[in-house]
């Protein structure tokens, strides 16, 4: 029996403080990005393409439209913006920074709001250094954690390595490969553990390298490295990053190419953001 008052798992409710706390956040973030040279996008709920960003499609709500053609609920912002910027809007607007504000839907019934920005022929580290802007505004200086996707490819295409125990992150299997590198490879933590990077094959160490600038550029301290990471997004081909508080996962992004388009950028977890926010309010009465 469902009650009147039910909600379904994973839906979103938010009131009083919860909902006050929300529209300052997005309010907030929607003014930085504007002074940071972004133009706002708020892009359909239902999409032909969503399954093209996903290894999983288990995750997509489907439906079809009036002839019969599969759609599905919005999964995932970033493709829907680059395709729709690039080829929809085409030469109508020479902007190459958009941000949105929406919330995304996954089966069964979970939703997940955004605060997200795409920048089209974008940097890593600039998407990195407005993720840490717009955290910081909310009082979050959460830990950030960089990979490189491109490393853990080179281990399966190359090394052997299968790509189900990198996307498990079996430590143990990982550790049992015949490769003299790759308990360094796995222990590789710290900015300080880039320092020397002989040992790695040159292929393994171009890729560490990249990964070496990139925090140069960035220059944030509460920073880890993770070079065996499994981004789970198809689209993803290069340096990514995740942000947490504890075990709160607050915000991700990355490089990455859709359609031949070359791009950077980040999302923000608007429920993990308020969470924090609140807890970091409770906390100080």
């Amino acid at each position: 029996m469902i009650f009147e008052h039910e909600i379904p798992s994973g839906s979103k409710l938010y009131f009083g403080e919860s909902a006050r706390i929300k529209r300052e956040i997005e309010f907030v973030s929607a003014e930085m990005l504007e002074n940071f040279g972004f133009e706002e996008i708020v892009t359909p709920i239902f999409s032909y393409h969503q399954h093209e960003s996903f290894d999983d499609l288990k995750s997509l709500v489907r439906l079809n439209d009036a002839q019969n053609h599969e759609v599905t609920l919005r999964a995932d912002s970033t493709a829907d913006v680059v395709r729709i910027v690039t080829k929809r809007l085409g030469r109508s607007t020479a902007s190459k920074k958009w941000f949105y504000i929406q919330p995304t839907v996954t089966f069964p019934t979970t939703e997940q709001y955004q605060i997200g920005a795409e920048v089209i022929d974008g940097r890593f580290d600039e998407v990195v250094r407005t993720t840490v802007a717009l955290l910081g505004e909310i009082g979050a200086q959460p830990l950030m954690q960089v990979a490189n996707i491109r490393i853990p490819h080179l281990l399966n295409e190359k090394y052997g390595v299968s790509l189900e125990v990198l996307k498990a992150m079996h430590v143990e299997q990982i550790l049992r490969c015949d490769l003299p590198w790759i308990e360094a490879l796995v222990r590789l933590n710290s900015v300080e553990d880039l320092a020397d990077l002989s040992v790695f094959p040159d292929d393994i160490r171009q890729e560490l390298e990249r990964i070496k600038h990139a925090i140069e550029k960035v220059a944030y301290d509460k920073l880890v490295i993770s070079p065996l990471f499994y981004a789970k997004m198809r689209y993803y081909d290069s340096l990514t990053f995740r942000m947490f508080e504890g075990n709160s996962l607050l915000a991700t992004g990355g490089i990455y190419n859709i359609d031949g388009v070359e791009a950077a950028g980040f999302a923000l977890y608007t429920d993990a953001c308020i969470a924090s926010k609140m807890n970091k309010g409770n906390s100080n009465e």
